[in-house]
């Protein structure tokens, strides 16, 4: 009975040790990861540009809130980005009314991001889920610009921004119709990077979020959870599959009832994005 007892302690203890561990790997600053990526069509005498990707803000309070959010913000200015791409889901849930609660917590610390080519963001499931109406309109208070299935084009880029295929809201092919007639390199932004197989050969750069590249990897296991349909595929990081780039961000914030990441860190993307 005694020896049940002492497993027992042990086995709690080393399960308060995890939780605590993880909690504080969800809550730590993002890592800057770094990639140069050359894309075709890349206009003559244009210099390359420095790009910031960003995901999975999961504003609720726990492991994202606004002073948090802040502090990041302050991160990517410091990196003199000349644009800052946002992968979606700026809030966590499926309360519909979600949004309406955690939305204003954006407006503050992402109108401090101030790149020059500006700020361009697409929707996440979650904010299908939680009020994409409001989500939108707080974007905008911010100064960001939001795309659904549409296109624009900034500096030597021409950016396409497909809705979120994990909740049904992409359309591939009205985005193309509108980026092809824009000049510059083709790149194209959205929350899931499952529309990655269906990249045309013109368009060689896909940026991503909502894996979280796993959240909780465990070791000799790996994820707890997959949110690909393709798996380890494109879970994480830069994959290239011949012409083409899919680089996939872990995101800032956490999805599940507790803050907890466990070998998959939070993470920014500075891509040098050039010819």
């Amino acid at each position: 009975m005694r020896k049940l007892l002492i497993a027992f302690v042990v086995l709690v203890l080393a399960l308060a040790a995890f939780i605590l561990y993880a909690h504080r790997e969800a809550l730590r600053d993002p890592i800057v990861r770094t990639a140069t990526i050359r894309l075709p069509n890349w206009p003559s005498g244009a210099k390359p540009i420095r790009a910031v990707l960003i995901s999975d803000l999961h504003l609720d309070g726990q492991a994202m809130d606004e002073v948090r959010l802040d502090r990041i913000v302050a991160q990517i200015n410091a990196l003199n980005p000349d644009i800052v791409f946002l992968a979606g889901d700026y809030i966590y849930g499926h309360d519909p009314a979600g949004a309406k609660k955690y939305g204003p917590g954006l407006v503050v610390p992402l109108s401090k991001l101030r790149p020059p080519l500006g700020v361009i963001a697409v929707l996440g499931n979650h904010d299908q889920w939680t009020g994409a109406d409001i989500v939108r309109a707080q974007l905008a208070w911010a100064g960001v610009i939001v795309l659904e299935n549409d296109a624009i084009a900034r500096g030597p880029i021409a950016i396409g921004g497909v809705g979120d295929r994990y909740s049904g809201h992409d359309n591939l092919a009205a985005t193309l119709a509108k980026l092809r007639p824009l000049a510059g390199a083709r790149v194209l932004l959205t929350h899931s990077p499952d529309i990655a197989p269906d990249m045309p050969a013109d368009t060689s750069l896909l940026l991503a979020g909502h894996t979280h590249c796993g959240q909780i990897v465990l070791p000799l296991w790996g994820p707890i959870s997959d949110v690909s349909r393709y798996g380890a595929r494109y879970r994480c990081g830069v994959r290239v599959e011949g012409a083409r780039t899919v680089v996939v961000t872990a995101g800032l914030g956490t999805s599940g009832p507790m803050a907890l990441r466990l070998n998959a860190p939070p993470d920014l993307w500075l891509l040098t994005l050039g010819p």
